[in-house]
């Protein structure tokens, strides 16, 4: 791994001078634009931070079904499932905790106040009313608060198409493991209204998710049953004052699995409601736009285990989470002077409340909390260009929690772009936190754990350099980004289990490269590849579940006019477990820390455009059938197919 390190960081410095010395070549199209990064819209390439873009086309031509499928290819981001569709999945952003990753629909905040770590579970969320996903890797507390350790995740609804005034969407599939989906839908426009309704649901046998080498294994299968439906209205009564509202629902009920050993009777549900209402004007000319928004959640889990054959015991969780988000949010158009131009400023208010009461475990293992807690949250930010060449960005915040110590973050960062040879230059660093959940403040155990109401927030520090070069008139992007970051504070249980405490420290590096080939109008192709050393800084141990590698390709061939052919290709290194989380074949746990292998899964969607309405699809999922097992003990669904036809006018 050390050797990898010198090899990255000189390919970082070469990559710009491997590009012939020319101007950059025109694009064909508008540049991308991005939301997330900046909190303004802002072309992708001229944002500091590493950004990936995952769009509605993107979504139906690779046959994404769920998020945890549709993140499994993005640059630095490792997905940890226990099973299949609907089942418990894990984010590692560069090699940060699940935890450190915020999560948002529309700006909004939707991680599960009731998750004990307040982690977001990446499994449930369907797709049919999503327009694009965002991710956004790296510190980005500066500008959307706790758990943005690791980066961000942001979830964009679907809007109406301008100028039409009815315009419905949907799809219908089903194949194997008894598999159905579907999504109807529609949107429009029309006297400064817009609106848009979409309903899905998604049923499936599923698969057992317990490996199959264990002997003890039943063969038992976990289902899905999976319903949504959005809700989303505007309205534009002058130009420049717009309203907007949303509100979004969606319910799971699936078949769980436990480790060494199938568990028949082990069931769950998730049910979530989000809904946000918000209004925004311009002033001075247009020069100055202020919006108010305020957001809701709910979150309810519920998890049942009755008696078997295979053990008596019975379980009984449930779980309710609740957040109310209320954002006072700026941004002033300052124009240009002199060599600097496009310069912006943001800042705002924000007021964010959390409830808990959740009850799980077994009588004498009972784990129950029932708190609450504010924070106050103030932000700045400035960016601007110099020379039409160099764009610097710069942010500051400080989040007050009720209770126990606020945290100030701060971020700055720079792209040079180098229009001569084709490459752009980037740079950032900055600092992040993660405010401890309820669970881990207020939490009851039995009569012999209590959480710690003192404890402190997570905090990091962290640094990247990158090049981004265009080769041959666009028909090659190399890219290479090398990034640092140290963590401290991490909470953790005391020796005795009496209590939690920052105890713990992380140092994790890594680097980033990316491969993108155009050769031909009709065909296109990424590489991307995550290198990650991330370790304990006391022990020097590897952390648990982040790959050393992680390699994804994708492509896009489109040999007919009608036709496209989506394969992908997951590559995924070793990771370590800790003691006592990995098993023999026979159930018995390793009491010493041990290396999940490197598995591989393939995947294959193609697309025929029948008419202008309607587009005719088969998915094929883990089309080698790997038994590849993200967490020790859970594998990765079997091979599956679907066909199906989307419609849309």
């Amino acid at each position: 791994m050390r050797r990898l390190f010198p090899l990255v960081t000189l390919s970082l410095l070469a990559a710009p001078a491997a590009a012939r010395a020319q101007e950059a070549p025109a694009a064909p199209t508008l540049p991308e634009t991005v939301v997330t990064g900046t909190r303004a819209p802002l072309a992708a390439a001229r944002i500091p931070a590493a950004v990936t873009v995952i769009t509605r086309q993107d979504i139906d031509e690779r046959g994404y079904q769920s998020l945890a499928e549709a993140l499994a290819a993005a640059p630095g981001l490792h997905l940890v499932q226990v099973g299949g569709l609907g089942q418990q999945a894990s984010a590692f952003l560069r090699g940060a905790a699940s935890r450190h990753v915020r999560v948002l629909l529309d700006g909004v905040p939707i991680e599960d106040p009731s998750d004990p770590n307040g982690a977001f579970n990446f499994g449930n969320d369907l797709l049919g009313d999503i327009e694009r996903i965002e991710v956004v890797r790296g510190p980005a507390s500066a500008l959307y608060g706790s758990g943005a350790i690791g980066g961000v995740v942001n979830l964009i609804t679907r809007r109406a198409p301008p100028g039409r005034a009815f315009a419905p969407f949907g799809e219908i599939a089903g194949g194997t493991q008894r598999t159905l989906r579907g999504t109807v839908g529609a949107a429009g426009e029309s006297g400064g209204l817009d609106w848009m309704l979409a309903g899905q649901a998604l049923s499936t046998r599923g698969f057992n998710a317990t490996a199959p080498r264990f002997l003890s294994s039943l063969g038992e299968r976990d289902g899905l049953h999976a319903a949504a439906f959005t809700a989303r209205l505007g309205a534009t009564p002058i130009e420049g004052t717009r309203f907007e509202a949303l509100l979004r629902w969606r319910e799971n009920v699936f078949g769980l699995d436990d480790v060494p050993r199938d568990d028949p009777n082990y069931s769950g549900s998730d049910r979530r409601w989000i809904g946000w209402m918000r209004g925004e004007t311009r002033l001075l000319d247009g020069r100055w736009t202020t919006g108010l928004r305020l957001a809701a959640t709910h979150d309810r889990r519920r998890y049942v285990n009755l008696p078997d054959a295979g053990s008596p015991a019975s379980t009984y969780d449930l779980y309710r989470g609740e957040r109310v988000v209320l954002d006072w949010a700026n941004t002033v158009r300052l124009g240009g002077f002199g060599p600097v131009s496009d310069a912006l400023l943001a800042f705002g208010v924000a007021e964010e409340r959390e409830r808990v009461d959740s009850a799980s475990g077994s009588p004498f293992f009972r784990t129950t909390v029932n708190a609450s807690q504010r924070s106050l949250a103030g932000h700045g930010g400035l960016q601007f260009r110099l020379f039409d060449r160099l764009d610097l960005s710069a942010g500051l915040r400080h989040d007050a929690p009720e209770g126990f110590d606020g945290a100030t973050s701060w971020q700055v960062g720079g792209v040079l772009a180098l229009p001569e040879i084709a490459t752009r230059l980037r740079a950032s660093a900055g600092t992040a936190f993660k405010a401890p959940s309820l669970f881990q403040r207020f939490g009851v155990i039995g009569t012999f754990f209590r959480g710690n109401p003192d404890l402190r927030p997570e905090r990091s520090l962290a640094w990247e350099a990158g090049a981004e070069t265009d080769l041959l008139d666009g028909f090659a992007t190399v890219s290479a980004l090398y990034f640092e970051s140290r963590v401290r504070d991490l909470i953790n249980f005391d020796a005795a289990f009496r209590t939690l405490e920052n105890v713990d420290r992380a140092r994790i590096r890594g680097a980033e490269l990316g491969l993108t080939l155009s050769p031909a109008p009709w065909l296109s192709a990424t590489l991307a590849w995550a290198i990650t050393d991330a370790r304990d800084a006391a022990t020097g141990e590897r952390l648990p579940r982040r790959p050393e590698h992680v390699v994804g390709v994708t492509a896009r061939i489109a040999p007919l006019p009608r036709l496209v052919i989506a394969p992908e290709i997951l590559l995924t290194g070793r990771s370590r477990e800790a003691p006592f989380a990995s098993y023999a074949d026979d159930g018995t746990p390793f009491p010493t820390a041990r290396s999940n292998p490197a598995g591989v899964v393939a995947n294959l969607t193609a697309s025929w455009r029948w008419s202008d309405a309607a587009t005719l699809f088969v998915e094929g999922r883990n089309l080698g059938n790997s038994r590849f097992e993200p967490a020790n003990g859970f594998v990765v669904p079997g091979r599956s197919l679907l066909l199906g036809v989307r419609l849309g006018l």
